[in-house]
C-alpha cells in the first residue's frame, strides 16, 4: 500500500448530497463501517467543515458543486466531484437524499470512476459568458424564425439564413404597396430592433471573452489551429482546464464525444456513430469549425489554390466517406491537434502547402 492510499484511508469520508436549502451528509469515520447522517443548512455546512480536521469530501458534479469544492479545498479538505451518472448505480433501494449521500461514499472507492476537475473562478467566468451568448443567440434565432413564419402567412417567402432572411424582411417592411397590413408593420419593426439589440449584445460578449483571453498563451496557441477561433479556444481552455489529465489526443477526442461508439463482443467488433458524450457546446464549436475548414478547402480546390496537409486530408476523407462524416472526422482531428499544441507549448505550424492536382 502506497503512502497516498494509507493517508486517504485515515481520513473521514463524507458524502454530500447538495440541494438548494438543505445538504444531506453521510459520514464514515476511519476503521468504522457505520454511517452517520446529518442534514445542514448552507451556512451550517460551511461552519461544520471549518471546525473539523481534514476530511475527504465526495459530491456529485452538479449545480453549486464547483463553488463548494473551492470553499472546502480552501479550508484544507480533500474534495472529489464524481459524475452523477456513475453514482446512480450505487444507490440502494429507494432514492432519498440520505441514500444518495451514502452512495457517494461507495462510488468514491471505485478506481474506475474519475473525478471531475475543480474549475477556477476564471474558468467558470468564461463559461458563463459563453452560456449567456448562446442564450442570446437562441433568442435571436427564435425571433428570426418567428418573422419568417409571420410573413409567410401573408404570402412572403423569406430565405433561410440570418443575413439574407433579415435583408428580405427589411425589404418587405419598406415596400408600402406589397399588401402587408399596416398594423403589423410596427410590430415587425420592433422585432427587428430586438434582433439588432441581441446581435449587439452577442458581439459585446464575444469582445469581453476575447479580452479575458488575450493574455492567455494557451488560448493564443490554440487559435493558430485552423477552425478554432476565440470562442473555440477559450471554451477549450475553460472546459478542459489541465491538459495533463489526457494521455493523448485520442483521449481528448473521446472525452468530447467525437470517437465512435463501440458495441463489440468476442472477435466481432462493431463501431457506430460518435458517442456524443462530454460537453455538447464544445463539441458543437469544433464541428462548426471543421465545417468551415472543409468548405474553405473545397473552394480552394475549385480555384486551383495550394492546400496544406490538413485541408488535403479533409478533402480526401470527404471523397471517401462523405462530406458530413468527414466534417466530424476533421473535428476529431482538430481536438487531437489542440492536444498536441497545448502539451508541446508551441503554435500550430501545419504542413507545407502543395498545389492541387488537376
Amino acid at each position: 500500500m502506497d503512502v497516498t492510499t494509507a493517508v486517504e484511508q485515515e481520513l473521514t469520508i463524507v458524502g454530500v448530497d447538495l440541494a438548494k436549502r438543505r445538504f444531506e451528509l453521510a459520514l464514515q469515520e476511519p476503521a468504522r463501517r457505520t454511517l452517520t447522517s446529518k442534514c445542514l443548512s448552507p451556512e451550517a455546512f460551511r461552519l461544520f467543515f471549518a471546525n473539523r480536521s481534514r476530511c475527504h469530501i465526495v459530491m456529485e458534479a452538479c449545480g453549486t458543486a464547483q463553488h463548494w469544492a473551492r470553499v472546502l479545498t480552501a479550508q484544507g479538505h480533500q474534495v472529489s466531484l464524481l459524475p452523477a451518472q456513475h453514482v446512480r448505480a450505487y444507490v440502494r433501494r429507494n432514492k432519498t437524499d440520505a441514500a444518495d449521500a451514502a452512495a457517494l461514499i461507495e462510488a468514491s472507492r471505485c478506481a474506475g470512476i474519475r473525478p471531475v476537475p475543480i474549475k477556477t473562478v476564471d474558468q467558470q467566468l468564461v463559461l458563463q459568458l459563453h452560456r449567456v451568448r448562446e442564450q442570446l443567440k437562441a433568442t435571436r434565432v427564435a425571433r428570426i424564425n418567428g418573422l419568417r413564419g409571420m410573413l409567410r402567412e401573408f404570402g412572403f417567402s423569406i430565405a433561410q439564413g440570418a443575413t439574407q432572411g433579415l435583408r428580405q424582411v427589411h425589404e418587405a417592411l419598406e415596400d408600402a404597396e406589397n399588401g402587408l397590413p399596416d398594423a403589423l408593420r410596427p410590430v415587425i419593426g420592433g422585432v427587428l430592433e430586438e434582433i439588432a439589440s441581441l446581435q449587439q449584445r452577442m458581439d459585446d460578449l464575444e469582445r469581453q471573452i476575447q479580452q479575458l483571453s488575450d493574455e492567455d498563451l494557451v488560448v493564443a496557441r490554440l487559435r493558430t489551429i485552423p477552425g478554432i477561433g476565440v470562442l473555440g479556444a477559450s471554451a477549450l481552455r475553460a472546459v478542459v482546464g489541465r491538459i495533463e489529465r489526457f494521455r493523448s489526443g485520442r483521449h481528448l477526442g473521446s472525452y468530447l464525444g467525437l470517437t465512435a461508439r463501440e458495441h463489440s463482443s468476442g472477435e466481432l467488433r462493431r463501431l457506430g456513430r460518435i458517442t456524443k458524450q462530454g460537453d455538447v457546446y464544445l463539441r458543437t464549436l469544433l464541428v462548426h469549425g471543421a465545417r468551415a475548414v472543409l468548405a474553405a478547402a473545397v473552394c480552394a480546390e475549385r480555384r486551383g489554390k495550394p492546400l496544406d496537409r490538413l485541408r488535403a486530408w479533409a478533402l480526401a476523407t470527404a471523397r471517401r466517406i462523405g462530406y458530413n462524416k468527414a466534417t466530424v472526422a476533421l473535428a476529431n482531428k482538430l481536438a487531437r491537434l489542440a492536444w498536441v499544441t497545448w502539451t508541446r507549448g508551441e503554435p500550430y505550424r501545419g504542413g507545407a502547402a502543395h498545389a492541387v492536382a488537376a
